[in-house]
């Protein structure tokens, strides 16, 4: 019969399912929950480590290493001849609890009123979104994860390991201020920029935790109420919303089969284009239509912010030229990732600049956050200075290159209504659907379905009723799925028909 404290033993240690942990990690971590959770109070006895490897089934290493490292920690403490046991100060002592205040006469318990204070909302305005639980989708063809089948975890985790190495402490751990690490600085001045027709000095490039940092600090440091903004109609919309917080004086510039239209441009402060591949149609900005808009600026001066996002995802033709390459008059403001194409979480961006505006940036980015994670920055500018970077990006371009054919050919098949260009590059393609489609009711559908697509509204300032735009994306679902998701995306239009004819009938919008 097994002995009660045995259970309890056991059960009190169960390992978490935490797979990414060794054995010994996840040992740790359920010794240190039961210590902080109070389920083991300062001095008590924990058992033997030959005992706790038998009810556990582990080797009598593994738990002995574990009780070493939280000896170390202070979680546990050894006593000689007498065993293992809580140290004393392993959890921490609350707070004392004070007495409320007497009431004094005031509106007691009145909470404020937080929708009246905030002075800048973005809680209503549209912008891409998923499900909660969306990874359980069999079809998502969406933006908002890494490529499982790609991302390098051997050469990402050499760099990260390479970067905690004593001798590379110095290079990351000091306090940065305003500065950046330099090694990175000098990956991205010279083996990425120059990929671009773009060359900058040290002191013209900010790095920032993402693209979407590089637009607030650009608004906050160029925009007011009184700038006019133009902004590609449709256009990115977290770069839209970004902006928005400035309140900016927004000016709808169309956008035509090649990208952005130069022609008749009305009066700017700024222009925020997408040239490489236009967001969200995916069109790529000809070499000619740049050249004019660069003229333009210096007629109308305006200033252009370029986001060059997705440059490197390019499988067909030769490399369009950054605008800030053609840049002769410092009139164009470089916005780039360093690493979407590895993973978007890692949210490292920069901004190449004048360097008198970089100055500025660097201390509006110090009053926010200092500057991104130097140790993330130091473990990048090794993965790119190995070449890690480049050969990633390779592999990338061939499976995104795959995933395009095989979303063409599918819509060709079982959407033939459906219209749509293959971009030169890039993770999305963007569909035209017959103009009875509303891609937002098409999306409710969907779901259901297992599909999830990002509809088109969002990138709208202004968006139609119905839509019938929508973008998939390649980046978050296998190649062997595709097939069968456009399949199951036709069901769902199959099924949109049929609700808006019974919606007509009965006089009524489809929900």
């Amino acid at each position: 019969m097994r002995n009660p404290q045995s259970t309890q033993w056991a059960q009190l240690f169960e390992l978490p399912e935490q797979p990414g942990l060794p054995l010994q990690g996840r040992l740790r971590v359920a010794v240190v929950q039961a210590v902080l959770d109070g389920r083991l109070s300062p001095g008590a006895p924990m058992p033997s480590s030959r005992e706790l490897a038998r009810l556990l089934g582990l080797s009598r290493n593994t738990v002995t290493s574990a009780y070493e490292q939280l000896i170390d920690e202070n979680f546990l403490e050894a006593r000689p001849r007498s065993g293992v046991f809580v140290a004393a100060n392993a959890r921490a002592v609350p707070a004392v609890q004070a007495e409320p205040l007497p009431d004094g006469g005031g509106r007691s318990g009145a909470a404020p009123d937080w929708q009246a204070r905030v002075l800048r909302s973005l809680l209503d305005r549209p912008t891409l979104t998923k499900p909660d639980r969306w990874r359980e989708y069999a079809y998502p063809f969406v933006y908002g994860t890494y490529d499982s089948q790609l991302f390098p975890t051997e050469d990402f985790r050499e760099c990260c390991v390479r970067s905690l190495a004593r001798a590379q402490l110095p290079h990351w751990t000091p306090d940065f201020e305003t500065d950046d690490v330099a090694d990175l600085i000098e990956q991205i001045r010279l083996r990425l920029l120059p990929k671009r027709g773009v060359f900058a000095l040290k002191d013209e490039i900010l790095v920032t935790v993402g693209s979407q940092q590089a637009c607030y600090l650009l608004a906050e440091a160029l925009f007011d109420t009184g700038t006019r903004v133009g902004f590609e109609e449709p256009g990115h919309p977290h770069a839209r919303n970004t902006f928005s917080l400035r309140d900016p004086r927004w000016v709808p510039v169309p956008v035509d089969e090649d990208g952005v239209v130069v022609d008749g441009l009305p009066a700017l402060d700024y222009l925020f284009v997408t040239p490489s591949h236009q967001s969200p149609t995916t069109v790529t900005l000809p070499l000619e239509r740049r050249q004019r808009l660069l003229r333009q600026a210096e007629l109308q001066d305006f200033v252009v912010i370029e986001d060059d996002y997705e440059a490197e995802n390019l499988y067909v033709g030769a490399p369009m030229p950054a605008l800030k390459s053609l840049d002769k008059t410092g009139r164009v403001i470089y916005v780039g990732s360093v690493s979407k194409s590895l993973s978007p979480v890692l949210r490292l961006g920069y901004i190449v600049a004048p360097r008198s505006l970089i100055a500025e940036l660097r201390v509006l980015r110090h009053a926010m956050v200092r500057h991104p994670s130097a140790f993330l920055q130091h473990a990048y500018a090794l993965f790119l200075s190995l070449g890690h970077h480049e050969s990633h990006a390779r592999r990338v371009n061939q499976a995104l290159q795959e995933r395009m054919a095989l979303v063409a050919q599918a819509l060709r098949e079982h959407l033939p209504d459906f219209e749509f260009a293959l971009p030169q590059g890039g993770a999305s393609i963007w569909v035209h659907a017959p103009a009875w489609v509303d891609s937002g009711d098409l999306a409710i559908i969907a779901r259901r379905h297992g599909v999830l697509i990002e509809v088109g509204d969002v990138f709208y300032a202004r968006p139609p009723y119905p839509c019938p735009f929508f973008r998939l994306r390649l980046s978050s679902i296998a190649a062997a799925q595709i097939p069968a998701g456009i399949r199951a995306l036709a069901l769902a239009v199959d099924e949109l028909a049929r609700a808006r004819g019974e919606a007509r009938e009965n006089g009524s919008r489809i929900h």
